[in-house]
């Protein structure tokens, strides 16, 4: 299993986020129904009055879980996924993705 994280920077503005906001909304429902797909999250900065906490408002988190490298390309082909790059494409600066794998588990801290 894979865990993609997808590190969505903006530019500055409540309309490019909302744009990619919405986008993401209309997608999420069609990612989700996609073969090898686990998990498909938007993640925003929580708001928060701690002063050790790090905001990025024109930042967009998306935590995905795949069933393997070739389901996470497999995606990235997707009409529905072509569609959206084409729809944000003003609004979206940069994308930067981490495809991780689990370093620990349960059952490695078990087994100690």
């Amino acid at each position: 299993m894979l865990v993609v994280i997808a590190d969505i920077q903006i530019r500055s503005g409540v309309q490019h986020r909302e744009n990619v906001l919405n986008a993401f909304r209309k997608i999420t429902p069609v990612v989700l129904q996609e073969d090898g797909c686990y998990g498909y999250e938007l993640l925003v900065d929580y708001e928060s009055n701690v002063d050790y906490q790090t905001k990025s408002p024109d930042s967009i988190t998306m935590l995905e879980h795949w069933e393997s490298i070739e389901h996470l390309n497999a995606h990235l082909q997707t009409p529905h996924m072509k569609a959206y790059q084409q729809q944000v494409k003003d609004d979206v600066l940069d994308v930067k993705i981490r495809i991780m794998q689990k370093g620990l588990t349960i059952n490695d801290i078990l087994e100690i």
